[in-house]
């Protein structure tokens, strides 16, 4: 007996070429696009350990959770590590990544994340990548979260590494990612004695074996679920057109703040300049006498599907995440998040105006 999802035909190395090259254009690059048979920690983790050595200084920017996870790598690679670290519920600066350049002139490496999805900001990639490219620095950017949801433009922006993912905007599977590599970047690698080599980290033996040798033979067998799954999340946006599938990414982010004021209940935007707000995902800090965790899970009793979640680690007490990517950004899922949310928080006693919240949500998506 046959199964659509069992009895699958090999993923052929044809298959795999057109769809770096569907990737290629959706972040309208020249580069090279590795997709890589895993979560984006495998290709993140592989640019990190690729580019950097004993002889690295890194400049890595701290505005979220995979900030702190890059500069473990980073120091565990025996690079010499800066940290910039800023308030999770800010965005960081141009001028102080100019700033920590000028202090540090040896600095020849910058780890960044574009949106953090964990902490609901996002930084201005255009503006800190002209810094770092008249610095001279290499560049490896995050962009998990903020491929599909807002602009995204490496070659233009002077991303040497840049690492994406289907699981969030583009509304597909965690199992498969891509890295779009620069030619700086990849004379970076073959000159780092220590970059990862005949390993599943390494992008050298993507460039040797797969893209060297023509893109004929890959180095492994595909996975084909994810591998068409990812294909599929490409029809969609390509069929949706990119700018639409990003307004709808802004419009369910406008729509999810304006709710979340009109409900009240002692909610206030974790991160409260709208502009560096993520377009995946609105945080909300609770009240001082109100646990997040708690929140959320009276929330979620009633609908575990519902797009929310309490902050990871120590932000678990005090911030709610309202997720709005891929198939979330939509007004239903937005409106459904916010009434538990509102529903939840009337059971601990607060005074909320769910109503007021729906009517803000549909002005917001309406205007």
């Amino acid at each position: 007996m046959t199964h659509p999802f069992l009895d699958l035909a090999p993923y052929t190395p044809a298959q795999f070429a057109a769809v770096e090259r569907r990737l290629a254009r959706l972040l309208s690059t020249e580069h090279d696009v590795v997709i890589m048979q895993g979560e984006a920690l495998l290709p993140l983790e592989g640019c990190i350990r690729g580019a950097a050595g004993p002889g690295t200084t890194a400049l890595n920017v701290i505005t979220g959770p995979y900030g702190q996870t890059f500069g473990g790598w980073l120091r565990d690679c025996g690079a010499t590590v800066v940290d910039l670290a800023v308030p999770y519920h800010t965005a960081v600066a141009p001028e102080q990544v100019a700033q920590a350049l000028a202090a540090h002139p040896e600095i020849d490496f910058v780890s960044l994340v574009h949106a953090e999805a964990a902490t609901g900001n996002t930084n201005p990639v255009a503006e800190i990548g002209e810094v770092v490219r008249a610095h001279g620095a290499l560049m490896m950017l995050d962009a998990v979260a903020s491929v599909a949801a807002e602009p995204l433009l490496p070659d233009a922006w002077g991303v040497d590494l840049c690492v994406v993912g289907p699981q969030k905007a583009m509304g597909g599977p965690a199992g498969v990612s891509a890295a779009v590599v620069s030619e700086r970047a990849w004379q970076r690698l073959a000159a780092n004695p220590r970059a990862p080599r005949r390993s599943y980290l390494s992008l050298l033996d993507w460039k040797e074996r797969w893209i060297d040798g023509g893109r004929a033979a890959l180095l492994h067998a595909p996975a084909q679920l994810e591998m068409l799954a990812l294909e599929a999340c490409v029809d969609r946006i390509e069929q949706d057109g990119l700018e639409t599938v990003m307004g709808r990414h802004a419009a369910a982010a406008a729509a999810t703040r304006a709710g979340a004021v009109a409900l009240g209940g002692g909610l206030e935007p974790f991160v409260p300049d709208v502009r560096a707000a993520a377009p995946v995902a609105t945080t909300l800090r609770v009240p001082a006498d109100a646990d997040a965790a708690s929140l959320v899970a009276r929330a979620l009793a009633a609908d575990p599907a519902l797009p929310l979640a309490a902050g990871g680690g120590a932000l678990a007490g005090e911030m709610i995440r309202i997720n709005h990517y891929g198939p979330e950004a939509a007004r239903g899922a937005v409106l459904a998040g916010l009434t538990a949310l509102g529903e939840a928080l009337a059971e601990s006693g607060a005074t909320v105006d769910v109503d007021g919240a729906r009517e803000a949500v549909e002005r917001s998506w309406e205007g």
